[in-house]
């Protein structure tokens, strides 16, 4: 039984981690001495197109619930409050504490409070 051969071909643009070492061909030995010594290195168009603290990440909607579950509010309440079935609300919830890494409802509203979201 012979297997069949197959021959690699270079591809016809850079990898990704290609495309970064020639982006940064200008100080390369600099950016690879601080990375060796455990240091950081971020592109600076990388990093510019990071959220800052103010971009929020939330909906309008997970705003308004969130807003409803930081009065303390019930999810039937909250579903009455912003016209939303209570599964809807649920969801919601659960999306804006994802996105905030908050465990509770509570909690995700209380630091969207706290970034001035809400």
């Amino acid at each position: 039984m012979t297997r069949p051969t197959t021959r690699a071909t270079a591809p016809s643009t850079p990898r990704p981690a290609i495309r970064l070492l020639i982006a940064v061909a200008a100080r390369p030995a600099e950016i690879i001495r601080d990375v060796a010594a455990c240091r950081r290195y971020v592109d600076p168009a990388i990093a510019a197109s990071a959220p800052t603290g103010d971009d929020c990440p939330l909906t309008d909607r997970e705003l308004e619930v969130l807003r409803a579950a930081r009065a303390g509010a019930s999810i039937a309440e909250i579903a009455v409050e912003v016209h939303l079935a209570p599964g809807t609300v649920r969801n919601r919830l659960s999306t804006a504490m994802s996105k905030l890494g908050a465990p509770t409802r509570h909690a995700a509203a209380h630091r969207a409070w706290e970034q001035g979201w809400i």
